[in-house]
């Protein structure tokens, strides 16, 4: 089956590029929405520039669509991109959907709508086994946001490894936070993995702050080869 991805560079829809891979799909397309609002109910937004990188990486071709990212009325920007993409020849739509109903209901229906299939491999997946997986394939990923109790500005820019999600799991019990932080508090990049054929160096980033939450301003990396 054909099918694209839809795509932030974070560690979900990295996988889900990975699970369609893995399952014998032909991905020909990665797409990412750029949002403008930094509260978007549906698109990631840190470091969201960073998906022309990382789809060289993966030796993928990007499709950018800008949004206002106002609640609902960015669904229309889902529907016109995803309708272009069925007159491309695409079957199916992978996302990275763990447990939000808000997001994984509306590209479901968008995609009956237009009778493309919705694909969401990582749907219900335990979190602490899903963060091993993606640490025991060899994934980089690193944090770039944070917005929960417990996760400070030393956590911007940290690799999870197997340490760190040691220290989530304890941060899971006591805060009740998510461990793949499905509900928000943190977002992520992939710099490297095993569908990579170059890695992303960052060259200059900045720890921005704000009283109980921030994130890791990527401003400049480049591609280096493996």
């Amino acid at each position: 089956m054909n099918v694209a991805v839809l795509f932030s560079g974070g560690k979900d829809s990295t996988m889900a590029y990975y699970k369609a891979v893995e399952e014998g799909h032909e991905v020909k397309y990665l797409v990412s929405f750029i949002s403008e609002n930094p509260e978007s109910y549906m698109f990631h937004v840190a470091n969201i520039h960073l998906t022309e990188l990382s789809a060289d990486a993966l030796g993928v071709p990007l499709l950018k669509k800008v949004t206002k990212g106002i609640k609902e009325e960015e669904l229309e920007d889902i529907f016109y991109i995803l309708k272009d993409l069925k007159d491309k020849g695409i079957e199916g739509i992978y996302s990275g959907a763990l447990h939000s109903v808000y997001q994984k209901s509306r590209i479901d229906k968008i995609c009956e709508e237009l009778g493309l299939k919705s694909c969401a491999p990582l749907w219900h997946i335990d979190p602490v086994e899903y963060m091993n997986e993606i640490i025991t394939l060899g994934f980089e990923v690193i944090i770039t946001s944070v917005s929960a109790e417990g996760l400070d500005e030393s956590w911007l820019g940290k690799k999870i490894d197997v340490n760190a999600l040691d220290e989530i799991i304890k941060l899971n019990k006591k805060y009740g936070m998510h461990a793949a932080f499905e509900g928000g508090e943190a977002e992520t990049l992939v710099l490297d993995g095993p569908l990579f054929n170059k890695s992303i160096k960052i060259i200059d980033a900045q720890t921005i702050w704000d009283r109980d939450n921030g994130y890791y301003l990527i401003k400049d990396a480049v591609l280096e080869d493996k």
